[in-house]
């Protein structure tokens, strides 16, 4: 059975971490729902430096849907509107009260899980100009990408593809990420600080 995976996203959501999540999910065989937390119910949104994206759905038709990791993409405002949609608070809160895999990158991981107190027993990261007021129990900011449990964060648009691979590894196994990131000609010695 295919792992699933949602990314929901926003006016302002960074581009770079946005399209790397997605490919790099869909590459390992994750069947990747893009939900826009618009709330007016458009699926377009334009992202940080202004790219027109599409969603494949909105988040309210995702509620009551499962799934086996929920990705945040950072990015200004993108953060800051995905932190004030009430149904993606629920459903993260669920994610992480079921053990479930819950991810964010670049300002989200501040912005978004930590204002929901989702970091407090947590050791995370998040870009560096968000560092100093993240609340988490242990703040690594050396790490690109840093795993604690069921939680997953990364630092910026630059250490996407690094945090999109440990999506995978997480998900699907190491063989997994392997197979995914050999085609991309990285070198694929492990990326994460547990």
């Amino acid at each position: 059975m295919n792992k699933t995976a949602l990314v929901p996203v926003a006016e302002g959501s960074e581009e770079i971490e946005l399209v790397t999540i997605i490919d790099v999910l869909r590459r390992a065989g994750v069947a990747v729902t893009v939900a826009s937390a618009n709330g007016d119910g458009t699926l377009q949104i334009s992202a940080s430096w202004g790219t027109k994206m599409v969603a494949d759905t909105t988040l309210e038709d995702c509620v009551g849907n499962h799934y086996d990791l929920i990705a945040l993409p950072g990015g200004l405002p993108g953060s800051e509107h995905l932190a004030e949609h009430p149904l993606l608070d629920t459903m993260l809160r669920d994610q992480a009260a079921q053990g479930k895999l819950f991810a964010a990158i670049c300002a989200a991981p501040a912005l978004v899980l930590a204002s929901k107190g989702l970091l407090l027993d947590k050791t995370a990261t998040c870009h560096p100009n968000f560092q100093q007021s993240l609340q988490a129990n242990v703040v690594d900011g050396a790490a690109r990408v840093v795993v604690d449990g069921n939680c997953i964060t990364s630092q910026g648009p630059a250490t996407a593809l690094d945090f999109a691979l440990e999506l995978v590894e997480q998900l699907c196994g190491v063989v997994k990420r392997e197979e995914v990131a050999a085609p991309m000609v990285l070198t694929t010695t492990p990326t994460a600080y547990y």
